[in-house]
């Protein structure tokens, strides 16, 4: 008996990088419905490949190491970028066919600059004769209940303090959303939870709605597809609002708008002053763009996003991906 044809697509990034594929994915799973799809990407990101459907295996890999047998693919999809790296992880494999950017030792077409990142890989899908649609991008419902239901979710990590906003900004959301009504938790990852727990006290907030540092990935998507409003920085967090169209307030700083921010139609709104940008993701201090975005700017969103119905389903995937 032959083997299925088989299709490995690497994403060894973070959430929000790989929720910003989940169109690409959905494309590769429509275009080569007979193939088995591999997913290969950081090991604690497992959980998505159930929620973005289509996908039948999921790889741990650890950085760019190059890939192994036993993947043997017949197609090799580079959705990591357009360096070196990334081509040599997948040459590895000796694909009878790769499909990327162009990079070294690797012809493809040329890397775009701008634009948005849920875009760029869609257009390397199209330019590679796949249609591909950026607005396929919602997520499966849960398997979980959400931790906490109908919660106002207010997630204060990033990874690196160009993208953090001032804690006792933060707080000040925090406690007038608590005097609004909203039942309010506040996220972030365990390292992240010293930070969570400052603003919890500062806003009034008992230490038990403190949840950063106790979710998994598949209790913060469910807490998300839930919660009745998320309020973060640009971070993962912020792309699983968008994937289940939950009312969002998002805080750029160094990342613009335009490359990284929720989709234009939904309730979601994004907030920068443009215009004083640095622009260096890695700073230890918030971006100036960051901080140009005041209370009253979060406060003033929230009302709006919470006003603009979101579109039913709020959840769901494409056709032909159930499976």
């Amino acid at each position: 008996m032959s083997r299925p044809r088989r299709l490995v697509a690497l994403r060894a990034l973070n959430l929000g990088d790989l929720l910003v594929v989940v169109p690409a994915l959905r494309a590769l799973r429509r275009h080569f419905a007979d193939h088995e799809i591999t997913l290969v990407s950081h090991a604690w990101l497992e959980p998505l490949a159930e929620l973005i459907g289509g996908i039948d295996r999921f790889r741990a890999t650890r950085g760019l190491a190059p890939l192994t047998a036993p993947l043997r693919p017949d197609v090799a999809v580079d959705l990591h970028g357009a360096g070196a790296g990334s081509a040599a992880a997948l040459a590895a494999l000796v694909p009878r066919r790769h499909l990327g950017y162009a990079a070294p030792g690797r012809p493809g077409p040329a890397w775009p600059d701008g634009g948005h990142e849920r875009g760029r890989w869609c257009e390397l899908l199209v330019a590679h004769g796949i249609p591909a649609d950026p607005d396929d991008l919602l997520l499966r419902p849960p398997p979980l209940q959400a931790p906490v239901p109908a919660a106002t979710v207010v997630h204060v990590g990033a990874g690196y303090g160009a993208k953090e906003w001032p804690l006792e900004r933060f707080a000040a959301v925090a406690a007038r959303l608590r005097v609004d009504g909203h039942r309010v938790v506040v996220t972030g990852s365990a390292a992240q939870r010293p930070r969570a727990l400052t603003v919890a006290e500062r806003a009034g907030l008992p230490a038990s709605d403190v949840l950063a540092g106790c979710t998994g990935l598949s209790e913060l998507a469910a807490l998300v597809a839930g919660a009745r409003l998320l309020v973060a920085g640009d971070t993962g967090v912020a792309h699983l609002a968008s994937a289940y169209r939950t009312p969002s307030v998002v805080l750029f700083g160094p990342a613009p708008i335009e490359e990284w921010g929720p989709p234009g139609s939904g309730p979601h709104r994004a907030l920068t002053v443009a215009e004083r940008r640095r622009g260096d993701p890695f700073a230890a201090d918030p971006d100036p763009a960051l901080l140009g975005v005041t209370v009253a700017d979060v406060l003033d969103a929230v009302g709006e996003v919470l006003v603009v119905p979101a579109r039913s389903p709020r959840c769901g995937v494409a056709d032909g991906i159930d499976r």
